[in-house]
């Protein structure tokens, strides 16, 4: 009885590791004026707030090796996003340019994605 007890806890353990789940590896880097990450593993969120000034632009590069990348840009406080791609399986280069000052919250979503990110402030001044 002892030894099939034995072997039910170690399936029990067995089943419980193998569900575990990575939600990333990999590097960020992000602070007011750029995000920048890059993936063996992204499947959940990550955001960075940038601060904005009228005319500057945010260039994009994204790589997409495996899965699909999620993003929006959207002014704080604002619903409607000024720029977005949703499930996003292939590498894109883009600049957007903001028509308003303050804050902008770049949020990235991935679905067992592997590649990189990086959303860059270019200065108007």
């Amino acid at each position: 009885m002892k030894k099939y007890f034995g072997i039910f806890c170690f399936l029990i353990l067995i089943f419980t590791l193998t569900a575990c789940k990575t939600y990333f590896n990999g590097s960020r880097t992000g602070n007011d004026s750029q995000l920048i990450m890059s993936y063996q593993v992204f499947n959940t969120t990550d955001s960075q707030k940038l601060t904005v000034t009228e005319g500057d632009i945010i260039h994009a590069e994204i790589i997409v090796k495996r899965g699909s990348l999620s993003f929006k840009i959207q002014k704080d406080g604002d619903l409607t996003p000024v720029y977005e791609g949703k499930d996003i399986s292939f590498s894109d280069e883009f600049d957007i340019e903001i028509e308003e000052s303050g804050t902008y919250i770049v949020t990235v979503t991935g679905k067992n994605t592997k590649g990189s990110v990086h959303f860059g402030l270019i200065s108007n001044q």
